[in-house]
């Protein structure tokens, strides 16, 4: 028997219908509408610390709902689409709160969430107790399964995600450091959220890996977010001859390190952190001094996928973004498309889209290209999980901007590289 921590969505409607019954049928329900409507809720963080994930967000919603626009046809029925999107402001407590409103009050069919588990947990959790089929991405299933203490064999029955996970961008930074040529001495920056205990977790983070690759990490412990202070990291790598420096941190945080490792002359050959060092403005910022940084590449113009919605490339749909922002591309722009990708196949084979269940059923019974790359969820390490290729990527300046070179891809040789790493 599940434990519902809140009055459920059905619940909920069940509850409004009978209080309001004759008005609810003279104003016109969707069983007699002539174009019924679906309303898809999008969740993420457009402002906040986080906000370099959402920034492609109005560029991929606009094309999306325009494509939508022309409906969906299910079942010999002609579906509208409605997208309602949600700012979490990087907060999970916000987050929370709005993916309920959407559930509640807007009465969402569908709810996606993108952009880390700050974002996409508590968004999938508002969806499971509510009994609303959900569909995340941009967030290391670790902690999207375990963060949500999903059980093995069990699992969760209205939420699904596709992303990569911690083994995999484990096994590409590897790829990408083991071609470099430095000591094998590395300084762990570990946050104290979500993610960041999720990578410095002793038993399924990067510990266990990097100690069999033969490579020794010295992590201090975890820092609180938007910390003002990294010296005692900093002393503590400087200590042990550290040559890379990895972890997982936001932008602010990993800005504040890296000018504290220049005043404080710690210089490593390699700095390979995730989440930060995705976003080109990021970078950007950063001057010089970003100059020869490296981190995880989940998506790329050069990915060799294309749109089960429109047919675009992955190199049309970066192209896109660019000529309409004059704005370089950024990595969740593919991610972002993909989950409405899902949506549209969701809605195209549901047997029935006034039925909760048999939505969820569809998104389970998903077996699509997408231009992320295959999104099966019959084909995942773990019940609700599928999994998308990963490589390595370091940004390299040229002229006067800075390019994210594909620089090792042993795991996902479909992905060709576009570059040779260089040490800082």
């Amino acid at each position: 028997m599940k434990k519902l921590l809140t009055p459920t969505r059905r619940g909920f409607l069940t509850a409004s219908a009978a209080m309001l019954a004759a008005p609810a049928v003279l104003t016109g329900t969707r069983a007699y509408a002539q174009n019924p409507t679906l309303r898809v809720g999008h969740v993420s963080p457009r402002t906040g610390p986080l906000a370099g994930f959402a920034e492609a967000d109005d560029y991929v919603l606009a094309a999306i709902q325009d494509h939508f626009n022309a409906g969906i046809e299910n079942n010999g029925k002609t579906w509208n689409i409605e997208i309602i999107s949600k700012d979490s402001q990087s907060n999970p407590n916000r987050a929370a709160e709005v993916a309920a409103d959407l559930i509640l009050g807007d009465e969402v069919d569908i709810i996606v969430a993108a952009s880390t588990p700050d974002t996409v947990n508590p968004v999938s959790d508002q969806a499971e107790i509510n009994e609303v089929p959900c569909i995340t991405t941009d967030c290391p299933w670790q902690p999207y399964f375990f963060g949500r203490n999903g059980v093995p064999g069990t699992g969760f029955d209205y939420t699904y995600h596709f992303f990569w996970g911690l083994e995999d961008v484990i096994a590409a930074f590897l790829d990408m450091w083991d071609s470099a040529g430095v000591a094998k001495v590395v300084g762990g920056l570990f946050p104290n959220d979500a993610d960041g205990n999720a990578w410095g977790d002793a038993e399924l983070g990067l510990p266990k890996p990097l100690e069999a690759a033969g490579y020794s990490l010295t992590d201090p412990g975890r820092y609180q977010p938007l910390t003002d202070d990294f010296s005692s990291y900093i002393n503590a790598f400087k200590d042990v001859g550290a040559e890379i420096v990895t972890g997982n941190m936001i932008a602010p945080d990993f800005a504040t390190f890296w000018a504290q490792a220049a005043q404080q002359g710690f210089n490593p050959k390699i700095v390979t952190i995730g989440k930060a060092l995705l976003f080109p403005s990021v970078i950007e910022s950063l001057g010089e001094r970003g100059d020869g940084l490296s981190s995880e590449v989940w998506w790329s113009p050069n990915h060799p996928f294309a749109s089960s919605l429109t047919g675009a490339s992955a190199k049309a749909l970066a192209e896109g973004y660019t000529a309409a922002s004059g704005r370089p591309w950024t990595q969740p722009i593919g991610f972002k498309h993909a989950l409405f990708e899902v949506v549209a196949d969701v809605v195209k084979r549901a047997e029935d889209l006034e039925d909760y269940e048999a939505i969820a059923a569809a998104v389970a019974g998903t077996k699509l290209d997408t231009i992320v790359g295959p999104v099966d969820w019959s084909n995942g390490p773990i019940n609700n999980v599928t999994k998308t290729p990963l490589v390595s990527g370091q940004w390299q300046k040229e002229g006067d901007a800075f390019d994210l070179k594909i620089v090792a891809n042993a795991h996902a040789p479909e992905i060709p590289t576009t570059g040779e790493l260089k040490l800082l």
